[in-house]
């Protein structure tokens, strides 16, 4: 084993299998693999064991004189009590933003938040941020990095906003979590984009496209479950996921109500208008499945109202209509009628009252008479004139006899 200084022509010389180690530091040295690889080294010991750490490949920027200097560094390093080879191991292992997004979605999303929010972090997870950034190493993500990814989406500044938000509060929780120092969220500074809120109500004209439209799938009875989401959407203001994980042990006859045990702003109950309850007389009702719009799989609710959504706003020459929008349709027409925004935001479970404000530039009755005069207008319009709807008291002994 030879031992002189390290100089270019020394480490050019050097053959595979050979070490060679320098005169002037300590455990530095050059080692070369059987297959010609030429790395630097630097030999060390921690109490009573022996550390190896490769400091680099030779070649840029690694050259005999900055390996040195490296090597005079790291032993300053060792003097003080740092293991650089332990750090290095740390790196190696440190979990990438992949590893960190499965542990935080079992462990946090999936916990402390609704059911429908976690799904919104996997999916925005899945369909955007692992893409791009899944491989980097959550300890060592940039500011820039951020900034380069949100950027990317410019062209959907909602979606990149989500996404910015969702990485934010991984990074805040990387923070607690000790995989990263307190204060390094890279998310700090970069400027959401401006989002326009999108209100796009259906008109009395629309209503009754749609109405026709629900009619004729309703005669060709293959979709009942479809066309009483729809209908319920419309009649209640109640949201997508509201409608859809609706269970008959939370129908109330007696008091005209549903009573949901969880939703988007906690507990809530949502009143019944005469129109709706007919909706509910109607609906096919499978002993085996406690939801009552039900699902293709045995006791499931339906999961996916979009695609046939898609089908029927097409048939029915409304094709930019969301289903959020039959919401924001009930809402307006209740301003249209004269309703207060306090009792509008009551009837649509809005937690904040500035929430309900959107509603003000659109055009202290009881509760359910608000609720059912909005109904009673729908229900008109998607009829395509005036509409007859049965009797409460006549609904409710009808659910009593099934």
């Amino acid at each position: 084993m030879a031992k002189s200084n390290l100089s270019k022509r020394r480490v050019d010389a050097a053959k595979p299998g050979e070490t060679i180690w320098d005169g002037e530091i300590p455990g530095f040295g050059l080692r070369v693999s059987k297959g010609g690889a030429k790395s630097y080294v630097l030999k060390y010991r921690r109490g009573r064991l022996q550390r190896w750490y490769t400091i680099g490949r030779h070649g840029a920027p690694w050259t005999p004189h900055n390996a040195r200097q490296e090597a005079r560094r790291l032993l300053g390093a060792i003097a003080n009590g740092d293991d650089p080879a332990n750090e290095k191991q740390d790196v190696k292992q440190a979990e990438t933003l992949t590893e960190f997004a499965s542990r935080y979605l079992e462990t946090h999303a999936k916990v402390h938040k609704k059911a429908s929010s976690a799904t919104e972090d996997e999916r925005n997870l899945r369909n955007h941020i692992l893409p791009v950034l899944g491989n980097h190493r959550m300890r060592d993500i940039t500011r820039q990095e951020i900034s380069r990814f949100h950027h990317a989406m410019r062209d959907r500044p909602y979606a990149a906003n989500r996404c910015l938000a969702l990485l934010s509060h991984m990074f805040k929780k990387a923070e607690a979590w000790g995989v990263r120092p307190d204060n390094s969220n890279p998310c700090l500074h970069v400027e959401k984009y401006s989002e326009k809120a999108r209100e796009r109500f259906l008109s009395t004209r629309e209503l009754k496209k749609l109405g026709r439209t629900l009619a004729v799938v309703e005669r060709a009875g293959n979709a009942p479950y479809v066309v009483a989401a729809i209908r319920l959407l419309l009649f209640t203001g109640a949201r997508l996921g509201e409608i859809l994980s609706l269970r008959w042990d939370y129908v109330d006859f007696e008091a005209q109500c549903l009573r949901l045990p969880d939703s988007k702003t906690g507990a809530k109950t949502i009143a019944l208008s005469a129109p709706a309850l007919q909706v509910l007389a109607d609906v096919p009702r499978m002993a085996d499945n406690p939801h009552i719009i039900c699902g293709s799989k045995a006791g499931a609710a339906l999961v996916n109202l979009q695609k046939p959504w898609r089908r029927i706003r097409k048939a029915a020459h409304i094709p930019d209509v969301r289903i959020h929008d039959l919401r924001h349709s009930y809402a307006s027409v209740a301003v249209s009628g004269g309703m207060s925004l306090p009792l509008i935001g009551s009837l649509l479970g809005h937690s904040q009252p500035q929430t309900t404000q959107r509603y003000a530039h659109l055009a202290d009755d009881p509760r359910h008479a608000a609720a059912d005069a909005v109904a009673r207008e729908i229900a008109a319009s998607l009829s395509g004139g005036s509409s007859t709807v049965v009797p409460l008291n006549r609904i409710a002994a009808q659910q009593k006899g099934r």
